[in-house]
Formats: structure tokens, C-alpha cells, sequence
């Protein structure tokens, strides 16, 4: 933990919300706990819980409590933090819930979930859990929201549309390779405008930083900085030379142009190669198609090259778990808790390519292939976002993507890194 943080009364108005809400009884008795049958709301994010994930843990939860039931509420990620401000502050809240990594410490600095205590912590898995995401999830040397699962961004690409095209060593062959592979017809690299994610390993490869705190408490912006502007630069020459993405989307459903045979290179988190590799007519009629007797069916992984080759610095994507502070039934949120965090589920994870919440599990995550070694050498280069509490709202306000997106347009790069700078540091020193 990073004592140096500014923690006043409320880290934001979206942490002040909560503070008075989540605390409002912290000066007395705690409330006694209900007994009996009851329901447990578990709120996931997204679709990167697997579905034999999630049947695993309706099954054991309702085998191990007898009369109760659990119901997975899937969220969507795009506005997610208001969404969570007004649901878990009310009287109906959830659970147990799913948060961003870089999402967690808006709500753990402002009391929203149940603290773990230490004892509770050893038997959730202590120091086998991964250390960056505990940190993530604690709060003034307390856990709160620990590890759920972990994973990295692998480029993928099919051999049928690389062809005869060599696999770039180096992230300005990756920039060339991008450039020299793109027609109208063909993304050298598909990067859709808003997907900040991937732009990180530029700004971290090239020298620049994020963010960084002083001594004094103050944080300092770096996309300006020397190694900040080398990095956008080139990220500048993929977004707009190497790229035929649309500038103002994000990153959903990226299959889709790499299943239509338009993507050289895509950048996405490891488990999308499921999506890739899914039959082109899915049994789920609302599911999306993949292209697995096709370009999925001789798809290849490799970690981003760095700058000087190897393993580039990438974001630690991934997510943890809390309790809410407001769960109507806080026995049987832990039962569920539990059995999320038990060697059983995070296995099933581990199957599916997502790096488990414990680290002695990782070895399960198969390395045999060119996509699982690439997601392990990712991940053991991986970088989180500043450890701030303010963090979250710079992510609410889409400072990131409408930077990004700004740059994919073709304006001046260092123009939008002075204004990025600027409105991330009033975010943060506020």
C-alpha cells in the first residue's frame, strides 16, 4: 500500500456518496445476522466468467445451503462505477459483486465493502493470492475486495491472413509490420479509437508513465512526458496508417472483424480466443459467431514484443470480489464468497485461460500453446494503473478513451497529452 496517498474525508463524489451511505453505522453494534434459507444476488461483469464457472457455483452454493438460492446478475463494464454508486448505496443492494482492478479502490477507500478479516483472509487463500490484486483491494492496511482473476492481453492472429508475413520481435516492427500489412480491405493492427488498454505499453516501453505520486502526495501526469509523447507518437502511426477501426468505438466484440478475415494483428485480453474459436452458428441465438473452422481454426498468440524485444510491459486486466457492505444476508454472501475463491472454481477459471485469484494455480492455465505461453509471459510483465482512489473517476469520465480517440482522428499528438495530463492531475489532487 502506498502511504503517501491522499485520503481525505472521501476520495471523490462518487466515494463521498458512498462513504455516507456504505458507513452510516460504523460507530455501532453490528447488526445481527439472519439465519435460515434466504437469496444471494452475485453480480458478474461482463462474459468473461464462463459458463460452467457460473454453474459451479449455483449448484454448490444451493447444495451447501439448503433452501437458499443464488442468482448471477450480469453487469455491463460501460458505466459501470454509477451504476454500482446507486445500487450498492440502496436498501436492495447485491451481494456479492465483481469490480475492475483498477475500479476497486474508489469503493474499498470508502467503506462500501465488507471488510475480510485476517483471519477470514488466511482461509480465502492469504499469500497465494495474487499480491497486486490484494493490493488492489485493500484499503489503510485492510482487505476488502480480494483477487477474482487475473488475465493479459495476448495478440492473436491467423496464419492464413499473416501469410508469408514474419512475426515482428520488436514494437517498432510491430508499428512497421502494421503499416506495411494494411489495405482498405485488411487492419494491419484493428485498434479501435477508445480502447486505451492497449496503449499503455507504449507510454510504459517508451519511458513515460501514467501517473506517479510525489513524496508530498501530489500526483504528476506523464502522457506529456518525453517517453509519454515517443509512445503516442506510435501509437498515432498504428490508429491512423495501420488501422481501419472506427475512431469514436471500443473494444466489444472484436471477433467479429477478425472472423471476417480484416485483422492481421488484435490485441484482447487471452480469453477472447473462446469467442474466435465458437461455431459460426452459435446454439445461443443472441450469441455472437466465431470462426472456428476458419480463421479460428489455426489461430496463434504472442505476448506484445517490447521495445527492445521480449515480453512488452502490458496492463493487468482482470477483476476482484468483494461483499457488500449493505448485503442482506451477509452469512450466505460469504458462503458464496467462498466458494469463488476455493481451488474448484478458480480451476475452472484456470481451464478457461484466466489466470486464477491464487498463484499456485496458475500452472493449470494451459502454457502449451503459442496463446497460453504468450498470456504467461504478459502477465509476468504486467502493470496496474496509478493506486489512487480517484483513479475511477478519471476511467467514468472517458478522459482515457475520448484521449484516444482524439489520436486516432489525427490530432496533434502532444496537444491532447497536455490537455490529458492536465484534466487526469485536477482529477487526482482534487
Amino acid at each position: 500500500m502506498n502511504k503517501n496517498r491522499l485520503v481525505g474525508a472521501a476520495a471523490s463524489a462518487i466515494t463521498l456518496t458512498l462513504a455516507l451511505s456504505a458507513c452510516g453505522n460504523a460507530g455501532g453494534s453490528p447488526a445481527a445476522e439472519p439465519t435460515g434459507p434466504g437469496e444471494v444476488r452475485v453480480w458478474l461483469v461482463g462474459s468473461d466468467t464462463p459458463p460452467e464457472a457460473r454453474d459451479y457455483l449455483k449448484k454448490t452454493f444451493e447444495e451447501q445451503n439448503e433452501g437458499s438460492t443464488l442468482v448471477i446478475e450480469e453487469q455491463a463494464w460501460e458505466g459501470l462505477v454509477d451504476k454500482y454508486t446507486t445500487a450498492l448505496s440502496g436498501s436492495d443492494a447485491p451481494d456479492v459483486v465483481e469490480i475492475g482492478n483498477t475500479q476497486a479502490a474508489a469503493f474499498t477507500s470508502a467503506g462500501y465493502f465488507r471488510e475480510i478479516t485476517a483471519d477470514e483472509f488466511e482461509t480465502l487463500g492469504g499469500d497465494d493470492l495474487i499480491p497486486g490484486f490484494v493490493e488492489a483491494g485493500d484499503w489503510e492496511d485492510k482487505h476488502y475486495a480480494l483477487p477474482y482473476y487475473s488475465g493479459s492481453r495476448v495478440v492473436f492472429y491467423s496464419k492464413q491472413v499473416l501469410g508469408d508475413t514474419p512475426v515482428p520481435t520488436t514494437l517498432d516492427e510491430y508499428v512497421e509490420t502494421a503499416v506495411d500489412m494494411t489495405t482498405d480491405d485488411l487492419s494491419g493492427v484493428y485498434w479501435p479509437g477508445q480502447d486505451w488498454y492497449n496503449a499503455l505499453p507504449f507510454i510504459w516501453e517508451n519511458g513515460g508513465f501514467v501517473a506517479e505520486q510525489a513524496e508530498d502526495g501530489t500526483w504528476e501526469a506523464g502522457f506529456s512526458s518525453e517517453g509519454g509523447l515517443a509512445g503516442l507518437e506510435q501509437i498515432q502511426t498504428i490508429m491512423t496508417e495501420g488501422n481501419n477501426a472506427p475512431a469514436d468505438a471500443n473494444e466489444t466484440d472484436l471477433q467479429v472483424p477478425f472472423c471476417e478475415g480484416k485483422v492481421g494483428f488484435l490485441s484482447a485480453p487471452s480469453w477472447i480466443q473462446w469467442s474466435i474459436k465458437a461455431p459460426e452458428k452459435p446454439e445461443d441465438p443472441e450469441g455472437v459467431p466465431g470462426c472456428e473452422s476458419t480463421y479460428g481454426s489455426d489461430l496463434e498468440g504472442m505476448a506484445l514484443p517490447g521495445k527492445d524485444g521480449g515480453a512488452a510491459q502490458v496492463f493487468a486486466g482482470g477483476s476482484n470480489i468483494a461483499i457488500a457492505q449493505k448485503s442482506a444476508r451477509p452469512d450466505l454472501a460469504m458462503s458464496a464468497y467462498e466458494i469463488i475463491l476455493s481451488d474448484e472454481y478458480q480451476s475452472i477459471l484456470a481451464g478457461m485461460g484466466l489466470f486464477p485469484a491464487k498463484t499456485s494455480l496458475f500452472e493449470k492455465v494451459d502454457q502449451s500453446t503459442s496463446i497460453g505461453k504468450a498470456a504467461a509471459e504478459a502477465a509476468a510483465n504486467a502493470k496496474l494503473t496509478p493506486a489512487s482512489p480517484k483513479w475511477a473517476d478519471v476511467e467514468s469520465k472517458m478522459l482515457l478513451q475520448n484521449a484516444f480517440s482524439k489520436i486516432a482522428s489525427g490530432e496533434d499528438v502532444q496537444t491532447v497529452a497536455e490537455q490529458l495530463d492536465a484534466d487526469i492531475e485536477e482529477i487526482l489532487n482534487s
